[in-house]
């Protein structure tokens, strides 16, 4: 590529200086319509206006240009050809022969790539005297204010010459043409790149909205400098996709970037935001129709267009661009780890308002010249810097941030290995030898940390003491909760083994900091039960719903006394206690695993790991903790 380019640059020159012929625009002249007998070599031009006259017509697409040149300097030329610069579609003749066509004459659609160069006959040059004729469908992007409508406004030119030649002054014309976008083009493709990595940090962690609305904002802008690089170096893809591409990325800039405005700030959008938004992105829908129907756009959507929505677009992307300012305000209270960031999207504001004001003067707006033409490519140098060092600078700030954010993640998961340790001791995995008792447990966690809980503490007299319960909440903080409560009965267990006393205690020091479903149950040896309930489900004995006092969980009511139920099992009877973790079991279509299931499965003989297994498989929304106690006395056991 360099190669070519220096080769372009070296011999442009000198092969300029070799017979090439201008066809200048006074020796033409057109007329509006689209008749194919208007080819021909002899035609009576007399109702034809000069071609300078001509002005871009929305409701009149069609038209002919026919031009007389002098074209016998090219006798002694090896490759003669003629050479057509047009962003529309054209059909082109030379005495009447058609040489060639670029676009669609239906909507006048056609490639960037607008110099052509066709050759010519040597029976036409032999002549000295030549009639061009092109059938055009004019094809002007009329709904766009921005770098590219002067660049794909050009006039129609034509040169004659050696192609050798004509190829040449083409190269040439391209690198005049990208010459002032290369800088830009650069900035952005380096914008681009950084925005993917932005973008795989988000994929890395999705919680971070920022980083996606940051990277898909640039990916936007770099395809809308990249696409007037483009469009300035003539590639050759259609008008209409370069107004597609300018579509979708203006649409996707303006909505990413006014809602990382608002994440950075950790605000939430407001309602009015959200329609100057919306009215932007609808402002682009001349662009859509433009794209769509080229040539065949209604008349009044362009005057509609130039006259009010895009004018009134740009106030409002104005607008927009001063949401930094807004949102950050007071400045002072900003967060220290915040204000770099908030700083630099305040710099890209301004950078913005700056643009959309100058690109308001492009309009006619009286006693205002059309600054965004004298100055518009230097502005988008200077705005291509400015925003490459702000969104740098915006990148290594949440590189940083995600780093930090990585870190304390990593101490947080090993705070989360240290709860799922101390877990162990509110869940036990090995139940302590209970003579006269057969004991299974099942432990299902909903998280990590869970915050269910039990304890099964033999007593010196031979009885049992059981204590299961339920965290309002979840996760660590539950956890924790539960962490204290278990110390709270083991302490409370070497003084008393009452049921009602040891809740009364517990209930007193939960008051304030949560709610918790408890159940305390004592079993004597001689099968004599005591069993104290604080807002928990009933345990089921042998498969059926025991009746028992309900009551409010612990920590509601300081003071609470609670009630007793006593009962006494026969060897061989069990008993099912659980969490409701099993009946809140929940479905795809919301249905509850409920109490039905729960004496369905029970009344088959299904165990506590039965039980849980199929509350877990139906959707297990909480922990779910199912303990099942047998009695069997010592004196059967040894029958």
């Amino acid at each position: 590529m360099r190669k070519l380019i220096l080769i372009s640059l070296v011999c442009a020159a000198p092969l300029a200086a070799q017979t090439v012929v201008t066809i200048a625009p006074q020796q033409c002249v057109w007329h509006a319509g689209d008749n194919p007998a208007w080819a021909v070599e002899s035609l009576d031009e007399s109702s034809w206006q000069p071609y300078p006259t001509w002005h871009a017509n929305t409701a009149e697409p069609h038209l002919w240009v026919r031009c007389h040149a002098d074209l016998s300097s090219l006798t002694t030329t090896a490759q003669p050809a003629l050479q057509v610069t047009l962003y529309s579609a054209y059909q082109f003749y030379v005495n009447g022969m058609l040489m060639g066509d670029e676009g669609s004459l239906a909507n006048g659609n056609t490639t960037l790539n607008a110099v052509h160069t066709y050759s010519i006959p040597d029976q036409h040059i032999s002549s000295g005297h030549v009639t061009l004729a092109l059938r055009i469908t004019n094809r002007v992007a009329i709904t766009n204010s921005g770098p590219i409508r002067s660049l794909i406004s050009s006039p129609l030119e034509l040169r004659a010459g050696d192609s050798q030649l004509l190829d040449a002054l083409r190269a040439r014309t391209v690198l005049a043409r990208a010459a002032p976008f290369v800088r830009t083009a650069i900035g952005f493709a380096i914008i681009g790149v950084l925005a993917v990595v932005l973008l795989g940090l988000f994929l890395f962690d999705r919680s971070r909205s920022e980083l996606l609305l940051l990277s898909v904002g640039c990916l936007c802008l770099a395809g809308l400098r990249i696409n007037e690089f483009a469009a300035a170096s003539l590639l050759n893809y259609s008008v209409s996709t370069l107004l597609t591409i300018i579509l979708f990325c203006n649409v996707g800039l303006t909505v990413t970037e006014t809602a990382f405005f608002y994440a950075v700030a950790r605000r939430r959008m407001p309602v009015a935001m959200i329609i100057v938004v919306a009215l932007i992105s609808v402002a682009y829908l001349p662009t859509a129709v433009d794209a769509l129907f080229a040539a065949n756009l209604p008349a009044w959507i362009s005057a509609l267009n130039q006259t009010f929505i895009r004018p009134f677009a740009l106030f409002l992307h104005i607008a927009v661009s001063l949401i930094p300012f807004i949102i950050f305000w007071p400045y002072a209270a900003i967060p220290r780890r915040v204000r770099p960031l908030a700083m630099l999207c305040m710099v890209w504001g301004a950078v913005d308002t700056v643009w959309f004001a100058l690109e308001v003067t492009s309009f006619s707006v009286p006693g205002v010249p059309d600054l965004f033409a004298r100055w518009g490519l230097t502005l988008l140098a200077a705005r291509a810097f400015s925003t490459v060092f702000v969104l740098t600078a915006l990148f290594a700030i949440l590189f940083r941030d995600q780093r930090q954010v990585t870190e304390e993640r990593a101490l947080f998961a090993g705070e989360i290995h240290a709860a799922r340790d101390v877990q162990q001791y509110l869940i036990p995995a090995h139940l302590p030898a209970t003579p006269g008792f057969s004991i299974e447990s099942e432990y299902r966690p909903a998280r990590e940390v869970g915050g269910d809980f039990f304890q099964v503490l033999p007593q010196a007299e031979g009885s049992l003491l059981i204590v299961i319960g339920d965290v309002a909440g979840k996760g660590i903080e539950a956890g924790m909760l539960a962490t204290l409560i278990v110390g709270s009965v083991r302490t409370a267990a070497t003084f008393t083994s009452d049921p009602a006393r040891i809740l009364a205690l517990l209930n007193d020091r939960l008051y304030g900091r949560g709610l918790v479903t408890c159940l305390a149950l004592r079993i004597d040896e001689n099968g004599s039960a005591t069993l104290v309930n604080a807002g928990h489900l009933p345990p089921y004995l042998n498969g059926n719903e025991m009746a028992i006092d309900g009551a409010l969980p612990l920590g509601a009511v300081p003071g609470m006394l609670y009630t007793a139920t006593r009962f006494s099992l026969d060897a061989g009877d069990s008993l099912m206690l659980m969490t409701d973790g099993v009946v809140e079991a929940q479905n795809s279509h919301g249905q509850l695993f409920g109490f039905d299931k729960i004496a369905a499965l029970l009344s088959s003989g299904a165990g506590g790991a039965a039980l849980a297994d199929a509350a877990q498989q139906f959707g297990q929304e909480d922990d779910i903790t199912v303990l099942t106690l047998a009695f069997t006395p010592v004196e059967v056991a040894h029958a």
